[in-house]
């Protein structure tokens, strides 16, 4: 259908397949309407206040939802406050009518609904399909703008809206020309509408949208979370069922007799998967120090394991108040030691000035229980949770500021 609009002497020529009520020049945006003959009138033009504002040009074809569309209309709609938003008509090849509604570059796929809502006192929720939507706003919106061609006659009077979400879904029911209609919209992705219209330079997102989900679905996560802690938590219990705990080491030695000489254990076996070895270590350091350097050698291959720790306590008095620094023991781990045949080399060290202590006790332990990963992994998911959870929380407060029905009202 070929357009040409007397005002700027523009042509705008499309195969719109539907018939033609209202058309509008994308150009100066005059507002042409059929008479009885089919004829389009000169009736009067837009003045917008937002200029330039549409993203799409009529004519415009895309593949969306697997579906190709052609672009046949558009309407910029402004409530009091100066909020804009734009709306834009789409036909596919079956002559269907689908809507793209863009705010802020957040963008909403529509298509009518068949179901009709009495909203008529704004109930605070209506259902749909087993789902419960919540109002969001309801207001009274007016055309600021249009271009492109339109099977109904556009409205002078006031539109009244309201919108129900349950992102990423919402409804929207709008009463125009006396006839009341409601859609169905789905929060779309930027990077799918990209996809769908590679040669339109999409707007920049700002804020949160009424529909938009939220990166992560905080239900699921946690449940994921729950299952992925019982999983470890069975796995750590059948790894060790019939691992028992083993003491391989527990002597005092002597400083008299081994200070800063190697002491060697007897052999030891240990039998099951790997698992830790704990080593215990204590003296009576006071004011002083000592060391230990701890070797474990296995006995088949001589591969040896090395750890090495200083046991340090200090204290004292100064400026009125007492004082201290370190510990009379200290425990540490041999990680991933396998079943075999070991013996320990063990090399006791301690301050040469030091002639009070005389022995450091040492116990080693392979396989002392302990669910300190388990532990750690479950703190892990339930800070990652209380975080996701956080910010959930600011996401939806975002989200519903500026609704006369927020939940997150203070």
């Amino acid at each position: 259908m070929k357009v040409p609009c007397y005002n700027c002497n523009t042509v705008t020529e499309l195969e719109v397949g539907f018939e033609v009520v209202n058309f509008v020049c994308p150009n100066c945006h005059s507002l042409y309407l059929a008479d009885s003959e089919g004829l389009l009138r000169l009736r009067s033009k837009y003045k917008p206040e937002v200029v330039n504002g549409f993203v799409f040009k009529i004519g415009d074809k895309g593949i969306l939802k697997g579906i190709e569309y052609i672009v046949t209309g558009a309407v910029i709609k402004k409530i009091s406050g100066g909020y804009h938003w734009a709306e834009y008509i789409l036909k596919n090849n079956a002559n269907e009518f689908v809507y793209l509604s863009e705010s802020d570059g957040h963008w909403i796929f529509l298509t009518e609904m068949e179901e009709e809502f009495d909203v008529r006192v704004h109930p605070k929720s209506i259902t749909y399909e087993s789902s419960s939507f919540y109002l969001y706003e309801y207001s009274d919106a007016e055309i600021d703008n249009a271009q492109g061609y339109f099977d109904f006659e556009l409205p002078f009077k006031k539109v009244h809206l309201v919108e129900y979400i349950q992102p990423p879904l919402m409804i929207s029911i709008e009463k125009m020309n006396g006839v009341q209609t409601a859609f169905l919209g789905e929060y779309i992705t930027k990077k799918e509408l990209k996809k769908a219209f590679p040669k339109v330079n999409l707007p920049y997102q700002t804020g949160v949208n009424i529909a938009q989900p939220y990166y992560f679905d905080v239900t699921n996560t946690a449940i994921i979370f729950c299952i992925f802690l019982l999983m470890i938590i069975s796995a750590n219990w059948y790894i060790y069922k019939d691992q028992s705990e083993q003491v391989v080491f527990n002597k005092a030695i002597a400083f008299t007799d081994f200070n800063d000489r190697e002491f060697t254990s007897e052999s030891f076996v240990l039998n099951g998967s790997s698992a830790p070895m704990t080593i215990h270590v204590s003296t009576d350091v006071d004011n002083s120090w000592a060391n230990v350097d701890i070797a474990l050698v296995d006995e088949k291959t001589n591969d040896e394991i090395h750890a090495n720790k200083d046991i340090e306590y200090y204290h004292g008095y100064e400026d009125g108040e007492s004082w201290t620094e370190g510990n009379w023991s200290e425990k540490f781990n041999l990680c991933g030691v396998k079943g075999g045949k070991y013996h320990l080399l063990i090399k006791p060290l301690k301050a040469p000035e030091d002639i009070k202590n005389t022995a450091m006790k040492i116990k080693v332990v392979w396989n002392e229980p302990s669910n300190r990963n388990v532990w750690i992994i479950a703190i892990f998911m339930i800070v990652v949770y209380i975080v996701i959870r956080y910010f959930k929380i600011n996401f939806e407060k975002t989200r519903w500021a500026d609704s006369s029905y927020s939940p997150y009202s203070e």
